[in-house]
């Protein structure tokens, strides 16, 4: 059974940082691409980072520059460093497979707030 579960989340001042993790269980997760995606209330899920299996990396403009997403195949885990925070990156943020979504975890939230 596919198990995706984020930690990491919290409470920070506009131009902090967090750095979020996501254990994966049930998946050779060495030969998959991860994503991290985010949903403010409201609005759609969305992308914000992806790594392929080779670690190359790819971000939308607006975290570009400040996410970096790293990935630890033997600990099938996939991680989301978060620099210069804004108040509109607060969401609630998941962890899955790009190619194929599976259920998703119960997320992590960032609230970025004065």
């Amino acid at each position: 059974q596919v198990q995706l579960v984020e930690s990491g989340g919290g409470l920070v001042q506009p131009g902090g940082s967090l750095r979020l993790s996501c254990v994966v269980s049930g998946l050779p997760i060495s030969i998959m691409p991860m994503g991290w995606y985010r949903q403010a209330p409201g609005t759609q899920r969305e992308l914000v980072a992806i790594i392929s299996s080779d670690g190359s990396t790819n971000y939308p403009d607006s975290v570009k520059g400040r996410f970096t997403m790293s990935r630890d195949n033997a600990k099938k885990a996939a991680y989301l460093q978060m620099n210069s925070l804004k108040p509109e990156d607060t969401a609630i943020y998941y962890c899955n497979t790009p190619e194929h979504l599976f259920t998703w975890g119960q997320g992590t939230q960032v609230t970025v707030s004065s």
